[in-house]
């Protein structure tokens, strides 16, 4: 029987490796995720998941029972990702096919594959605070509750980010495809055209 978030807390606090363990193995993949999502880079998002889970053992101690477990943990790793992202410029994702962490229906997976690299080039220069919101509600699937817990704000100022955030998101995916369909001269030089 698999125990509560809570209860694995509860032993890291007691200096428990294999309550630690088991919490690393379940929650590593949400907090690498987010921190791929928000950071744009792999090297990042493993360096951030690396100082969430140490953290995490310095600090057990201070998680208030009762809050969402991932959604304290994600906090740490905003926390995390925005340090590491004033600190240095990202570098573009790769462009693999899946989503970090999750295992997807195939059919699913071939439709959604197609759009992966532009979503992601869409995402990453969202400003961090919109980008923060998509990531934790539509990404994630988090709650606005449990978001605006892990962003550190009121529930009606995710839910307004998250809005915003995804207008934005929209107009970028849209004024890419347009541009990408609409130019006449893609592949071809220009020069043929001027005379």
């Amino acid at each position: 029987m698999s125990q509560s978030d809570e209860t694995l807390i509860a032993g890291i606090v007691a200096g428990d490796r294999e309550a630690f363990a088991a919490l690393y193995r379940r929650r590593r993949p949400d907090v690498y995720r987010f921190a791929l999502h928000m950071t744009g880079s792999p090297a990042a998002a493993e360096d951030v998941a690396q100082e969430v889970f140490l953290a995490m053992i310095k600090e057990a101690g201070r998680y208030t029972r009762g809050r969402s477990v991932i959604a304290w943990l994600l906090g740490i790793a905003r926390n995390h990702a925005l340090r590491r992202m004033t600190e240095r410029r990202h570098e573009p994702l790769p462009e693999p096919g899946r989503e970090p962490g999750r295992e997807a229906d195939p059919s699913q997976a071939i439709v959604r594959d197609q759009d992966v690299p532009a979503r992601r080039a869409a995402r990453v220069p969202l400003p961090v605070v919109y980008r923060e919101a998509v990531v934790l509600c539509d990404l994630q699937e988090m709650t606005y509750e449990q978001a605006a817990e892990a962003a550190g704000c009121a529930i009606g100022t995710i839910r307004s980010r998250l809005h915003r955030g995804r207008g934005l998101l929209a107009d970028a995916l849209r004024n890419k495809r347009w541009t990408d369909t609409t130019r006449p001269w893609n592949g071809i030089s220009r020069t043929r055209f001027a005379g």
